[in-house]
């Protein structure tokens, strides 16, 4: 796979100004144009989701955060206080669902004849029903009163596949998906993001004790570098992203029709 860089331009703290004002701006484009009163966005206690609350919350944009935790997983992760310093910052108004109900009862238990399946998969595809039964709450609630569903994916997680297809990769608009991850560090302090969040692992939340970079097998310092340079500078790396690249293709393609 060629190497080239996979971005034009780059957010840094001498222009953060400039392009919080861009987003904004083009935040309220997308609400204007759809006829939407609002946005609904997720809300996991984490970086990306907190900047995107934050960009709306500066464009004027009326913002309603959903926290949907799997029983007590948010609170064993410390990403419910989190959450909610930034809530009570900011004073976002704000729901809390359990998913846990709704996840569980979908659960496949019994073996399926002719599926060879490892215990691996069985405990990923199980816990990626999670991001996806998120969306849906979210776009029930969006579709009830007349919103968007705010994405919140970044250009590292987007260019190694690092979402769920169906899940969290589905949204109406997203204002984070050409910022690596070091932009969105630097957005999240010139937005006043609070301390804890933007100190913390990253994590997606799938299980206890998952971090986004140790799932990965890669630092997002890595990734951002081959987004910015076209190489991570470390060749093993490199060949893992391009890896993960061919893989994931599927979640960017349009789904394939048979035409005749």
């Amino acid at each position: 796979m060629e190497k080239k860089v996979l971005k034009s331009f780059v957010v840094d703290d001498n222009n953060v100004e400039f392009y919080v004002d861009k987003i904004t701006g083009w935040i309220n484009e997308r609400i204007n144009s759809a006829g939407c009163k609002g946005v609904v966005l997720g809300m996991s206690g984490g970086i990306d989701c907190s900047v995107v609350a934050c960009l709306c919350h500066k464009a004027g944009v009326d913002i309603h955060l959903v926290m949907m935790p799997y029983g007590d997983d948010m609170s064993n992760s410390k990403s419910y206080t989190h959450a909610m310093e930034l809530i009570e910052k900011f004073g976002f108004p704000h729901h809390i669902f359990d998913i846990k109900p709704a996840v569980d009862a979908i659960a496949i238990t019994e073996k399926i004849p002719h599926f060879d399946v490892s215990e691996d998969s069985v405990a990923l595809s199980q816990a990626n029903i999670r991001p996806r039964v998120r969306m849906t709450y979210l776009y029930r609630l969006a579709q009830q009163g007349g919103r968007l569903v705010a994405g919140t994916g970044n250009l590292a997680e987007r260019t190694v596949g690092y979402f769920t297809k169906w899940g969290d990769g589905a949204n109406d608009f997203n204002p984070l998906a050409m910022m690596t991850k070091q932009e969105v560090y630097t957005l999240a302090r010139y937005l006043g993001v609070p301390d804890c969040i933007i100190n913390k692992k990253p994590s997606a939340g799938l299980w206890e004790g998952q971090t986004d970079e140790d799932e990965l097998g890669m630092t997002y310092a890595q990734i951002d570098a081959f987004i910015l340079n076209g190489s991570s500078g470390d060749e093993a790396v490199d060949h893992l992203i391009e890896k993960r690249m061919r893989m994931s293709a599927h979640k960017f393609a349009a789904i394939p029709i048979f035409e005749g």
